[in-house]
């Protein structure tokens, strides 16, 4: 009976740290993904459109200039690797394509989105977000 109790509990072990390795690799291999994926689809005319759609825009304009007084390094991360690899764990893969998929339909508005990632994520995390987008416009 210790034997079987001592295997069973080894192979629980196992099992959890193998679950945990796949979810720790997996986030971090689909936010690779993505961001390789958001890259090869911003070219400089696309870069400049979203550039321009933000200088026209008030509240996101707002919002990117916020971060221009952030003090980085009291943020929970900096760059955009991070970036993606906080909105797959909080907001999930699953759901940040089809928010993709509904912007690109015009299924949904900037505020609802907006709403839907500050529920999920905390203010330092928000904040950290629009360091990183504001890094990314002013390459």
């Amino acid at each position: 009976m210790k034997k079987f109790l001592t295997i069973t509990v080894f192979i629980v072990v196992l099992l959890g740290a193998a679950g945990y390795a796949v979810w720790h690799f997996g986030t971090n291999i689909a936010s690779e993904k993505i961001s390789e994926k958001i890259e090869a689809t911003l070219d400089d005319e696309n870069l400049k459109e979203v550039k321009s759609y933000i200088e026209n825009d008030s509240k996101v304009q707002e919002i990117v200039s916020e971060a221009a007084t952030t003090n980085p390094h009291t943020l929970p991360f900096q760059t955009k690797e991070e970036a993606t690899r906080v909105l797959i764990k909080k907001v999930g893969v699953n759901r940040l394509l089809d928010i993709q998929e509904q912007a690109q339909n015009g299924s949904i508005n900037k505020d609802k989105i907006i709403s839907e990632i500050e529920d999920k994520l905390s203010e330092d995390e928000i904040s950290a977000l629009k360091y990183v987008l504001y890094k990314e416009l002013n390459k």
